[in-house]
């Protein structure tokens, strides 16, 4: 039987890259998906595919940075199918889209500092706070955010990004400590780089070619390495875990 079958999983930043895979597996599974993205064609073009295979799916335009587009996102998802059973903050300004300075700390543009916590940061907690109440009323719940293997390592020209990723960290722990109480999980999982653009910039590539050296298992990380350990943080598997952070990227950070 299907590990999620019947389970109503919110994934932002669902319609592309990492985040579509993850939706992808998670209607394999059985789930009733929402993807909530900036990217509105894309999601509604994946929610469409699906739903044209037997999966519940729909897409719903989200900002996750602004609080009226969350609280709509969680509101929304409850009417349509009753509960909200699991969360994945995924969505994040990175990748797409792509982060636009690589500099040292003191030359990053205070907007591109601003916009990357008010996504990776900001984001994560506000949806966080939608999802809540409506898995508190029905005494269970899944929340898995997205961290990076990144933060243990520090990265160079990237104190932006790397200082973000991290406080979803700390914001894992502390709501793991309110919420327990309450049936909820709240764990964070920490992948390694992982390419997902049709077109990485020449530095991606090269910064990967490191990492595939530097790593135990060495090939390239793909979306697909990180399911199973999501379908585990999701599914009743891991009940009886919380507050955790688990790193995925082939043995380059062993923690």
């Amino acid at each position: 039987m299907d590990r999620l079958t019947g389970k109503v999983i919110i994934v932002t930043g669902g319609a592309n890259g990492i985040g579509r895979a993850y939706v992808e597996a998670l209607a394999r599974e059985g789930a009733q998906l929402v993807i909530a993205d900036i990217d509105r064609p894309s999601g509604q073009e994946l929610a469409e595919s699906l739903a044209a295979s037997g999966t519940q799916a729909i897409a719903l335009n989200t900002d996750v940075s602004q609080w009226t587009e969350v609280e709509r996102l969680a509101r929304e998802t409850a009417e349509r199918f009753g509960r909200i059973d699991g969360l994945v903050n995924n969505a994040a300004f990175y990748q797409r889209p792509k982060i636009m300075a690589r500099v040292p700390f003191e030359q990053i543009p205070l907007d591109e500092w601003d916009q990357m916590m008010s996504v990776n940061l900001r984001g994560t907690f506000l949806c966080c706070r939608a999802v809540v109440p409506f898995m508190k009323l029905q005494r269970s719940g899944k929340i898995v955010n997205i961290s990076s293997a990144n933060i243990y390592h520090g990265g160079n020209f990237a104190a932006h990004y790397i200082t973000s990723k991290a406080g979803v960290i700390g914001l894992t722990r502390s709501l793991a400590r309110e919420l327990g109480s309450h049936n909820i999980n709240v764990n964070a999982l920490a992948p390694g780089l992982t390419p997902s653009l049709d077109n990485p910039p020449e530095s991606f590539a090269e910064n990967n070619a490191r990492r595939v050296r530097d790593r135990s298992i060495k090939r390239d990380q793909i979306p697909a390495d990180l399911i199973g350990t999501m379908m585990y943080l999701l599914s009743s598997d891991s009940d009886f875990m919380t507050g955790q952070t688990v790193v995925v990227d082939g043995g380059d950070r062993m923690i």
